[in-house]
Order: structure tokens, then C-alpha cells, then sequence
């Protein structure tokens, strides 16, 4: 316990250390600023950039600023012909190169949910990569989306943050350009170099078949994985080269490289927020909104972890002692690093696992479902600050009503349509996990899978749709999820989840952004103080976990009771 704390206080340690550093190294590559990398990178930008007509320098983002209109159809048409790629390559991968086991393609309900899942930046997984995919699939097509993916939603985010503090909302041809050059490329290559040095492997080579000490045949699945891991956790796409993801040996073979993927898992979700303090020229707002965060985070980890030190108290009682729950760890990581990734995973948005969730106690479910319903600590790549503010731009409306101030956030009016973008980026969510799941349990032989009766049952359903509503690929895998009716339902979770929000966040920055800054006066509500911040924490907790409270009481709550109770 005391080392695995001691870990943990390190990696929290370098993710606040690490915050200013990556925070204001965005902040340049999208001002547009010079950087250590454009002596290497401004030629291929250009290129990319001319191979796609972008070739004007009329603002200072290196293209032509688009409208709001413009920015959505750039979304969604160059999401749309990624993903029409993705599933030609897969469909085809028989004939196509790097298939040392000949794997034909799967069939069009798992293939249509893979691409689905990974043009979003969910990698929610319903197949078992090393015996579905060739290493081309997983490089060139997977691999591709995952940086494509990463890079929209950190181009949305910045498109917003550039809204939100009076400038134009860019070029997305640009932003996306620069975070895969600039950003998620470089720190890829050298994380995926760190990885192999620790244990990860990085080849072609076919499966490995060996002979076991009991004479028989083991077929030992390997690839091309340091380099899929890294993008994996930096990008906060979750989906493994392996089925059991990160707990494979493979993809996370000891606490080096566990400590490598965590901290990638959290770097940019949390260093955004120093990102807009600068945009902002307020870093005073920036810290308050991070420590908030941050304190959010530490207390869903106190809730995790004093569950699984607990252990399972019906299996104590047959032990005769108290030991903490070892059940779906690897015992090589530790507990306490699977409760930490546990919420962290959900807390990004990031849904790789290095444990099975499935096996967390009630506390640990009931604070994983939380950061899925919040998703705003740290939240996903681009969306997760974008999600956070639509809640400050809540709590200023509300606190105006209260105290009789017209609501400004950073000189600029909130008005009744920025509030009505702001409910729509909020009330979706709950729509596309609470109605399917409502659906599904209504059918519990033909749909639902549940493989646990009980209340354990309603957490898989209701996680499986949270995840997917939420673009996280994690899963409670006792759920028989491969089916038609999961593959297509969560296929609309996950598309609506995405684009619905995404859009409307566009909208409300770009409103916001048109509108004239306002000087300060005594009386303007200030939003860079600890007293607003408070609010902002309190409101966040009502209006997120109150539509979710029936499903946790239902779920984890219930089933920790009845654990405690003996039943």
C-alpha cells in the first residue's frame, strides 16, 4: 500500500510539473508561434496543407480563417471519407499486405462499429484485434484514426477556446494539420522508442508457435504494438492491439512503461486547460479551473481506492482476514495502479484498461460511471474543456439571475442562445445512454447479454452506453456486446455523442466570439475568482449526476449495499 501510493503521489507529481510545459507548447503551435519543430515540420504541413488546397496565409493561424458553416463541414465530410477509407481497407484486408494469418474481414455489423468507433476517438471494442485484424488493418487503418481522431477533437477544442476569447475560430485543415505534426507525432515517436526499450514489441513477424514444458502448441500473437500503444493512450482513443488491452504483457509489461502510458493517457486533457489561460491572458481562471478538477479527480480516486482496499467482504468472510480485491488485477501493476488508471481512463475519455472493470467493487464502478457521466475531469481530447465551459457558461446565466448582474464571460454577454447551445452539449449525453439502456434492459434475454443478474447487470448495460455516448472505449466485459443490436445501438450512441455536441460547441463559441467585449466594472461577476469556481463544482455535480442518479442507485449503489448486507 505504501508503495503503491508512493507511485501514485510521483505520477500525480509529473502530470502537475508537466501541465505548464505541454500547456504553453500548445498554446504556440496554434498562436502560430515558432517552435524547435519548424525547421522539420513546415514543409510537410505545407505539403499536406497544398494537397488539400489550403495554401492561404490571410490570419495568423497559417490559413484562411473558415465561418462556423465551414469549420462543421470540414468535420464531418473529412470524418466521413476517413472512416469510407478505414472500412475499404479493412473489408479488403485479405488482399492487401501484412496479413501473416490471412484474416478475411469481419462481418459488416462489427466492421461498420469499429470504424465507427475509432473515427470518433472512442476505440470502443467489440473484436479481439490480434485474431481479427492483419498488422496493416491495425497500422494503417486503426492506426490512422486514432491520430485523425485525436487531432479533431483537439481542433475543435482550440477552435472553441479561440471563440471563447474574441478571436476568429480558424482553419480546421490547419489546427488538425498541426496537432498530428506538431503534437502528436513527435511525442508518439518518442514514447513509442521509450516503450520498446521497456519491453514493448515493435515487429512483423508472424505469430510466434512454440512448444510448451507440457508438449503442447502455443500460438503467441505479436506486432507492430509500441508504436499502436503510444497514439493509443496520447491520443485518448482506448482501443488495444490486444484484446485485453493494457493488461496485456505486451502492451504494458511492467510499472515503467504502465507510469509512460498513464501520464500520455492525461498530458493533453489537462494541460488544455493551461492552453486557454494563456488564449485567455487569465491563468488566475486557468489554475482555479484545474485544481477544481483536480480535486474532483483525487476524491473519485480516495472513493475507488477505499473500495478495492476493502476487497469483497462476502469473500473475506471465507478467507477469515481482510485483503484488499485482487480480482481481475494484474498482480505484476498492482491494485492501487488499476483503481488510479481505472478513473483516470474514464476520466479522459481515454478507455484503455490495465484491469478488468467488470471485477471493480461497487465504489470503484460508482466512481468510473461518475467521471463518464461528468466528462469533464480531465475529459477527451478538445471536447473535455469545451465541456467544461459550457458549465461555467451555465453557472455564469444562473448566478446572474441570483445576484441580478447581466452574465459576461470574459467581457462577452451570455445571451439566450448561447444558452440554449449550452443545454443542447449537455442534454444529448444523457439521451444516448439513458434510452437505449432503457431499451435494452426492457429485454433482458433477446438484447441486453447480461451475463451478472442483478444490479450488477444494469451497471454493464448502462456502462456500455456511457462509454459509448461519452467516445470511451472502455466496457464492463461480462457483457455479451457482439451482437447485431449492440454493434448498431452503440453505433448511434457514439455518432451522436460526437458530432451532436461537437457542432453545437462550434456554434456557441462562434456566437461568442461576435459579440463586443464589454469593459469590467465593480459590478461585473467575476469568474476568476474561488467563490465562482465553488459554484461551477456545485452546479456540474447537480446538473451531471442528478440524470444519473436513478441509474447509480440502481447500480453500484445498490450492489454495495447488498454486498455489505450479506446478501
Amino acid at each position: 500500500m505504501g508503495q503503491g501510493s508512493l507511485q501514485i503521489g510521483l505520477t500525480l507529481c509529473i502530470v502537475i510539473g508537466m501541465v505548464p510545459v505541454l500547456g504553453r507548447y500548445m498554446a504556440r503551435v496554434f498562436q502560430g508561434e515558432k517552435t524547435l519543430l519548424d525547421p522539420f515540420m513546415k514543409p510537410i504541413e505545407r505539403g499536406c496543407l497544398l494537397l488539400i488546397g489550403v495554401g492561404r496565409k490571410d490570419d495568423g493561424y497559417g490559413g484562411k480563417s473558415q465561418t462556423v458553416g465551414e469549420y462543421i463541414r470540414a468535420v464531418l465530410y473529412s470524418n466521413l471519407i476517413m472512416g469510407a477509407l478505414v472500412y475499404l481497407i479493412i473489408f479488403y484486408q485479405r488482399f492487401l499486405p501484412w496479413n501473416p494469418n490471412d484474416f478475411d474481414a469481419p462481418s459488416w455489423d462489427i466492421l461498420l462499429h469499429t470504424v465507427v468507433s475509432f473515427v470518433t476517438n472512442t476505440g470502443q471494442q467489440h473484436y479481439t484485434g490480434e485474431t481479427t485484424l492483419s498488422y496493416f488493418s491495425q497500422v494503417a487503418a486503426l492506426g490512422f484514426l486514432m491520430f485523425t481522431s485525436a487531432a479533431t477533437g483537439l481542433a475543435v477544442g482550440i477552435a472553441f477556446i479561440r471563440g471563447l476569447t474574441g478571436q476568429k475560430l480558424g482553419n480546421f485543415y490547419v489546427d488538425v494539420t498541426r496537432a498530428i505534426t506538431r503534437i502528436f507525432l513527435p511525442i508518439s515517436i518518442m514514447g513509442a522508442i521509450a516503450l520498446v526499450f521497456w519491453g514493448v514489441p515493435q515487429t512483423l513477424a508472424d505469430t510466434l508457435v512454440v512448444e510448451t514444458l507440457e508438449g503442447r502448441t502455443q500460438y503467441i500473437a505479436r506486432g507492430p504494438v509500441a508504436s499502436f500503444e503510444m497514439i493509443k493512450m496520447l491520443g485518448d482513443n482506448g482501443g488495444g492491439f490486444f484484446g485485453v488491452n493494457s493488461a496485456h504483457p505486451y502492451e504494458n509489461p511492467n510499472g515503467a512503461t504502465n507510469l509512460i502510458e498513464t501520464i500520455a493517457m492525461i498530458a493533453i486533457p489537462a494541460s488544455l486547460i493551461y492552453t486557454y489561460g494563456i488564449f485567455a491572458k487569465n491563468m488566475k481562471q486557468a489554475w482555479l479551473l484545474f485544481w477544481m478538477v483536480f480535486v474532483v479527480f483525487i476524491t473519485l480516486m480516495w472513493v475507488t481506492v477505499g473500495g478495492e482496499q476493502q476487497g469483497n467482504p462476502q469473500v473475506n468472510v471465507i478467507l477469515g482476514l481482510e485483503q484488499p480485491n485482487l480480482e481481475g488485477k494484474e498482480i505484476r501493476l498492482g491494485w492501487l495502479q488499476t483503481s488510479l488508471w481505472a478513473v483516470m481512463t474514464t476520466a479522459t475519455m481515454s478507455g484503455a484498461v490495465n484491469g478488468m472493470h467488470d471485477s471493480l467493487m461497487p465504489a470503484g464502478l460508482f466512481s468510473t460511471l461518475s467521471s463518464l457521466f461528468l466528462r469533464i475531469i480531465w475529459g477527451g481530447q478538445g471536447t473535455g474543456i469545451a465541456y467544461l465551459f459550457t458549465y461555467l457558461i451555465l453557472t455564469l446565466f444562473l448566478m446572474g439571475l441570483v445576484v441580478g448582474r447581466t452574465p459576461k464571460l470574459l467581457g462577452r454577454k451570455i445571451e439566450r442562445r448561447e444558452i440554449i447551445l449550452a443545454s443542447v452539449v449537455l442534454l444529448i449525453y444523457p439521451i444516448v445512454v439513458l434510452i437505449p439502456s432503457a431499451m435494452t434492459l426492457a429485454y433482458p434475454v433477446s438484447l441486453s447479454g447480461i451475463t451478472n443478474p442483478g444490479f450488477h447487470g444494469i451497471s454493464q448495460v448502462v456502462y456500455e452506453y456511457a462509454a459509448a455516448g461519452a467516445n470511451n472505449g472502455s466496457s464492463l466485459q461480462g457483457l455479451n456486446n457482439n451482437t447485431l443490436w449492440w454493434n448498431l445501438s452503440t453505433c448511434l450512441s457514439m455518432f451522436a455523442g460526437r458530432y451532436i455536441p461537437m457542432m453545437a460547441i462550434l456554434l456557441l463559441a462562434d456566437g461568442i466570439s461576435g459579440k463586443p467585449k464589454i469593459p469590467e466594472t465593480a459590478i461585473t461577476l467575476k469568474t476568476n475568482s474561488l467563490l465562482f469556481t465553488v459554484a461551477t463544482a456545485g452546479l456540474i455535480m447537480i446538473l451531471a449526476m442528478l440524470a444519473f442518479l436513478p441509474v447509480l442507485a440502481l447500480g453500484p449503489i445498490a450492489e454495495g449495499l447488498q454486498l455489505a448486507a450479506g446478501s
